[in-house]
């Protein structure tokens, strides 16, 4: 008798439809689409192995990194055994097979029809939910364990009635199917990963897995294989500009889906076309993939072709670049290292997820000691161009528009920024327009008055609300909408 028998006949007997065993957790019984763990102790990768050769057929060959499956009956009742590597052992399910759907004694290694759960066989691949969500123009596709599919299309979280919750084991087998093994790795050891996917001829999409109490995630953003073009974007001309430049820092902000990395492709393809340069992207995943037009264009991915961001950039340095993207500035080195190469005559793009120009400001010098704050204002008033801050709304009838707040950096914006007087800022955006400033107000009322977007949609948006409100007063624009939202309140 193999030691789990006991195990199993009290989980058949409390109705359970699968047994899982993964290195470092205790067992779970999965029954009625839930899970519970079970025994006191939990179980590490040699003795997970040593069970699963207990279990295993004596011609079972059961090698190490590779997956298996075969069948075993325990008082007459089949049972699918099926393992999946991981970078700390085996990931076991012993699945209850159904009478009616049993494999014959001599039944091949492939795994039968039957499932432990209705729902967890329902989606047939990832790639089969991605092509859902570009027939339906959705940016983001979310999974998580014990939920149907959602996607994001125009702004809104849509679920997918058609498919039924799907459990985490099959949703990481399935995420699996798609991710690197270096990813795999990873998620194994920390429980979150990024990297890119790509469906040849359609879409690229940033995926990131993660764990949370019901079990595994994901969300797989949508990068268009091509790479949209200014016009398309509606880009203002104060933008056009900064393709331009010849060194410099510029910063592109915003929160988290706002259409940062589209506006910084859009930027870079242009220089492309336009410019004969040396480009150098640091991203992590690689998003858009820019070929080499009249510029030759490298791309390093961080955690591929290189171990950090301030890594690259340092590196960056040596390989000389003319125009160089860093993907995010997430520490005060990589900050500093972005800074000096600007200031060394190399024109650099960065991205902050701040909301303001006046704010990116702030952040920028805030991440630094205060005896080092002084120095970085003079570095910065000295190498920064212009902050992008953008933000994205749904559009009337369906789609989603940017706004954007232009900052551009004359010699008044960068003496206020030399002497900390940040607040002064909004002022002189306001005295600017006439070379490009836009300030975010501005950008949603236009926006609204050219009957874009709806007043409530660019109210919630809005950082001074009640300066919007101001201008929708004054251009006569229904505010029923505040009545609404007083009463969710």
């Amino acid at each position: 008798m193999a030691t789990i028998d006991n195990l199993l006949r009290a989980g058949i007997k409390n109705g359970m439809s699968a047994l899982v065993l993964e290195p470092g957790r205790l067992p779970r019984l999965r029954a009625g689409g839930t899970e519970r763990e079970v025994t006191q102790t939990p179980l590490d990768a040699p003795r997970i192995e040593a069970l699963v050769r207990e279990l295993a057929p004596a011609a079972s060959k059961l090698g190490a990194g590779a997956p298996f499956a075969f069948d075993y009956a325990l008082d007459g009742q089949p049972l699918r055994v099926e393992g999946q590597p991981l970078a700390s052992g085996w990931s076991v399910t012993l699945s209850v097979v159904a009478a009616a759907s049993a494999p014959p004694a001599a039944a091949p290694v492939a795994p039968t029809a039957a499932a432990p759960a209705p729902s967890t066989r329902a989606i047939g691949s990832i790639a089969e939910l991605l092509e859902i969500l570009l027939e339906r123009n959705g940016s983001d596709l979310h999974l998580s364990s014990d939920h149907r599919p959602r996607m994001r299309v125009h702004g809104d979280l849509e679920e997918l009635p058609k498919y039924p919750p799907i459990g985490s084991d099959e949703l990481r087998r399935l995420l699996y199917t798609i991710a690197p093994e270096r990813n795999r790795a990873q998620f194994e050891a920390s429980n979150d990963t990024d990297f890119a996917h790509e469906m040849p001829g359609k879409a690229r999409f940033r995926v990131n897995f993660f764990r949370d109490h019901r079990g595994v995630g994901a969300v797989l953003r949508t990068i268009p294989s091509r790479i949209p073009t200014f016009e398309e974007l509606g880009l203002p001309d104060g933008i056009r500009k900064l393709a331009y430049l010849s060194k410099g820092l510029v910063l592109v902000t915003g929160p988290t889906g706002s259409g940062k990395s589209t506006t910084l492709a859009a930027i870079i393809d242009l220089i492309n076309r336009t410019r004969s340069d040396h480009i150098i992207t640091i991203e992590d995943p690689v998003e858009f993939v820019h070929p080499s037009k009249r510029c030759l264009v490298n791309q390093r991915e961080v955690g591929v072709h290189t171990g950090s961001f301030k890594n690259a950039l340092r590196a960056a340095l040596r390989e000389d670049p003319d125009v160089v993207l860093v993907g995010e500035m997430r520490d005060l080195e990589t900050v500093s290292i972005a800074i000096e190469t600007a200031e060394t005559g190399h024109l650099v793009f960065g991205t902050l997820h701040t909301t303001t120009a006046a704010s990116t400001i702030e952040r920028l010098v805030d991440q630094f000691p205060g005896d080092r704050q002084g120095q970085i204002r003079m570095m910065l008033a000295d190498s920064l161009k212009a902050v992008i801050a953008q933000s994205l709304l749904k559009k009337i009838g369906g789609g989603r528009v940017a706004a954007y707040e232009i900052l551009i950096a004359t010699p008044a914006v960068s003496n206020l920024v030399r002497e900390g007087k940040t607040y002064q800022i909004a002022s002189a955006m306001q005295t600017g327009k006439a070379i490009g400033m836009v300030q975010l107000t501005d950008a949603l009322f236009e926006l609204v008055d050219k009957k874009v977007v709806e007043p409530r949609e660019a109210y919630l948006k809005a950082v001074d609300k009640e300066a919007l409100l101001q201008k929708f007063r004054a251009g006569d624009h229904d505010l029923s909408f505040l009545d609404a939202l007083k009463a969710q309140a």
